[in-house]
C-alpha cells in the first residue's frame, strides 16, 4: 500500500509535512507522528512540519516550522488528513519536486502526484501507523502517542462505525510503546469550568426541524472571544446523544462566513457538505457558507434526507 511513499521518502533529502488548516487531533497527531517517525528512521533527512498552530489542542507543545519558499526545491511534500486542496494548510506544497497525500476522507479532488486514500480508515493517523508497521519502521514513544491520539479522537474514542478490527490491531501496535493513557485522556477531555457552563447554556439553544434534525445557530455577536472553528466543532457534539435524532448540525457565524459542522448516525450527509463547498466523511462533514440564508438552505437539505429515516 505504501511502496511508492517509502520510495519517495528514501529518494528526497528534504521532507515537508502538511495537513489541513485548523488542525484537529487526527491532523496534528498524524503530522507530528509521521515527522517523528521519519526523523527516527531516516537520520540523514531534513524533516519539517508547516501550518497554523493546534489551537484546538492547547496541550500540544510542538511548534510548526517556518521555512523559506526555496526549501521546496528538490523536496518531497506530504499532505495528511486533507480531503481537498482548498483545505491544505500551506499551499506551497504544490511547488515541491514531488507530492504525496495520505488521507481517509472521501476524495473531492486530486491533491498530490501520489495519493494513498482509503475512506474505510477511521483516521489518517491509523494510515500512518500502518505505514510504520508495513515498512518495518522503528516506533518511538512520541510518534506512537501522537498517532494513537489521532486514532482516538477521529474515531470518537473508538465509538464510530468507521472502527474495525484493523483499528484495534493498529492501536495495539502503537501501544507496544508505553503510552501514558491517563495523561493523554485528561489532556483531551479536561475543560475550563467556563467552557462547561457555556456548553450548558448552548444546550438550551438546540432547535429541531420538522423531521427532527437538531441544530444550534450562533450569531457573530454571540460568539465568545475564541476561534469560530473551535466553537463550532465543540458545540456539535452536544446534540450527538439526543434520542430520536439521527442528523444534527452546528452553525457558527464568523468573519469568513458561517461554519457548518454536519453529523449523522445513519444517513450519508457528505453529499450535502460537498454541495456547499465542503467535504469530509459519510457521517461527519463540514463546510463554510457565506450567510445565514445559505445555512438555512443547507438545513432544509438535511431535513429532506432525514425523511428517509
Amino acid at each position: 500500500m505504501f511502496e511508492q511513499v517509502l520510495k519517495l521518502v528514501k529518494q528526497y533529502p528534504r521532507i515537508i509535512i502538511h495537513r489541513h488548516s485548523y488542525p484537529d487531533g487526527d491532523a496534528i497527531g498524524s503530522q507530528i507522528g509521521l515527522a517523528t517517525l521519519l526523523k527516527d528512521n531516516f537520520k540523514d533527512k531534513e524533516v519539517y512540519m508547516v501550518g497554523d498552530p493546534a489551537t484546538r489542542l492547547p496541550f500540544i507543545d510542538v511548534a510548526m516550522d517556518e521555512i523559506p519558499d526555496e526549501y521546496y526545491t528538490n523536496a518531497l511534500a506530504i499532505v495528511l488528513d486533507c480531503g481537498g486542496s482548498h483545505m491544505v494548510c500551506d499551499k506551497r506544497y504544490a511547488t515541491a519536486a514531488a507530492t504525496v497525500r495520505i488521507d481517509h476522507h472521501i476524495k473531492c479532488d486530486t491533491v498530490a502526484q501520489v495519493e494513498v486514500i482509503d475512506s474505510t480508515f477511521e483516521s489518517a493517523s491509523g494510515m500512518v501507523a500502518l505505514f510504520a508497521k508495513e515498512c518495518g519502521l522503528k516506533l518511538s514513544l512520541q510518534s506512537a502517542t501522537m498517532l494513537y491520539m489521532g486514532m482516538v479522537t477521529d474515531s470518537g474514542r473508538f465509538a464510530f462505525d468507521s472502527v474495525s478490527a484493523r483499528t484495534f490491531e493498529l492501536a495495539a501496535f502503537l501501544m507496544s510503546q508505553p503510552i501514558d493513557l491517563n495523561t493523554l485522556n485528561y489532556d483531551l477531555n479536561a475543560e475550563d469550568f467556563s467552557e462547561i457552563l457555556n456548553k450548558a447554556d448552548n444546550m438550551h439553544k438546540i432547535k429541531f426541524t420538522n423531521n427532527n434534525v437538531a441544530y444550534i445557530y450562533t450569531p457573530r455577536e454571540e460568539l465568545p472571544a475564541s476561534d469560530a472553528t473551535i466553537v463550532s466543532t465543540g458545540l456539535v457534539g452536544l446534540m450527538r446523544d439526543i434520542k430520536g435524532v439521527h442528523v444534527w448540525v452546528n452553525f457558527t457565524e464568523s468573519d469568513d462566513g458561517v461554519h457548518c459542522e454536519l453529523r449523522s448516525n445513519r444517513p450519508n450527509i457528505n453529499p450535502i457538505a460537498v454541495k456547499y463547498g465542503g467535504g469530509g466523511h459519510k457521517k461527519a462533514s463540514g463546510c463554510i457558507v457565506p450567510d445565514k440564508q445559505t445555512a438555512m438552505k443547507l438545513l432544509a437539505d438535511l431535513d429532506e434526507i432525514a425523511i428517509t429515516e
